[in-house]
């Protein structure tokens, strides 16, 4: 076999090994059986003359050829596959899968009309949803991991370049949403009347949220721009875990206001505007750009926007709109 009459199904089972980095997981990705990948990798590396992909005690290992290469197979098949999609997509008839990366935050609030949808409008819709930890998607995606990504992403919005295997790729986003931050705390701390100072602030303990599990976040940055620090007695990765504790201690919190009702808590807990500025919280869907004219990526995207858009409180238990301040007591 040479590079002129490379069977193209050698190359869609590369793609999944490579984004699977595991025989049998990819094997199931593409309903085959595990000899019939190994025999298909097998005819790959005679065709490309490279080892490709190595077995190792945890799955595969990729060659440096092979981790070249697979950016523009990747590429390529995806292209493909859009070219040959149907040109409107039908939820109510066609078997889709997504896969969703998002915190828990937004995916409380996002996922009770998702599988609303699916009940009523798309039954052959299923849904995978991946908890995120981390402000760079783009692995998730490369990996084919995650299909769409939701969170605060600045550096990939704003073109900074990725790296190691996801360097190279495309990224589309569309903003869903902005919203301020506030100090939120129990409904009767010894703070909640009144304007909250800089100095009660950094004077009270303090709860650190953060997705990725830092203990210093943009908060003490902008503390030690202006010579304060503040005490921080806990940090968590989960919304719904700060709001109980928050709302059973005296520790305050940061969160951004549109997301309150994630925490469960939002009818024990006030808010107070800052005594300092901070800089908007910007939620965007991200994807691969090769993705974007694919129709059933298509229709999800629009349904998320959708949602979004006309999201309130009552309707959705959602609090996602632009520009809404969720309607709980601020002091």
């Amino acid at each position: 076999m040479n590079h002129q009459h490379l069977d193209l199904n050698l190359l869609r089972v590369f793609d999944a090994v490579m984004a699977e980095k595991n025989l049998t997981r990819a094997a199931d990705r593409l309903a085959m059986t595990q000899p019939a990948v190994s025999n298909s990798l097998k005819r790959l590396r005679a065709a490309l003359n490279d080892d490709l992909l190595i077995r190792t005690a945890h799955g595969v290992r990729a060659t440096p050829y092979a981790n070249r290469i697979w950016p523009g197979i990747r590429g390529a098949l995806g292209t493909l596959q859009s070219a040959i999609s149907p040109v409107a997509f039908d939820p109510a008839t066609v078997a889709v899968n997504f896969r969703l990366a998002m915190p828990d935050s937004i995916a409380a609030l996002l996922l009770p009309p998702l599988v609303a949808l699916a009940e009523h409008a798309a039954p052959g819709m299923q849904l995978r949803i991946l908890s995120l930890t981390t402000r760079e998607p783009r692995p998730l995606l490369h990996a084919g991991e995650a299909d769409m990504a939701i969170g605060s992403f600045p550096g990939v919005v704003e073109g900074q370049p990725g790296e190691g295997e996801s360097a190279g790729i495309e990224i589309d986003h569309v903003r869903l949403y902005s919203g301020k931050y506030v100090c939120v705390m129990r409904s009767g701390h010894p703070l909640a009347h009144g304007k909250l100072s800089l100095d009660d602030y950094c004077a009270a303990n303090h709860l650190q949220l953060s997705v990725a599990g830092r203990a210093r976040g943009m908060v003490d940055e902008k503390l030690s721009k202006l010579g304060r620090t503040r005490t921080t007695v806990l940090t968590v990765n989960q919304y719904f875990t700060a709001g109980r504790v928050i709302a059973n201690s005296d520790l305050l919190t940061i969160l951004p206001v549109h997301l309150l009702t994630a925490t469960g808590m939002q009818d024990s807990l006030v808010w107070k505007e800052l005594p300092f500025s901070m800089p908007e919280m910007n939620v965007d869907l991200v994807w691969q750009k090769q993705e974007t004219r694919n129709p059933a990526h298509r229709w999800l995207r629009e349904k998320i926007m959708h949602f979004v858009d006309n999201s309130t409180d009552h309707d959705t238990h959602m609090l996602l709109a632009r520009d809404t301040i969720p309607q709980i007591r601020a002091s």
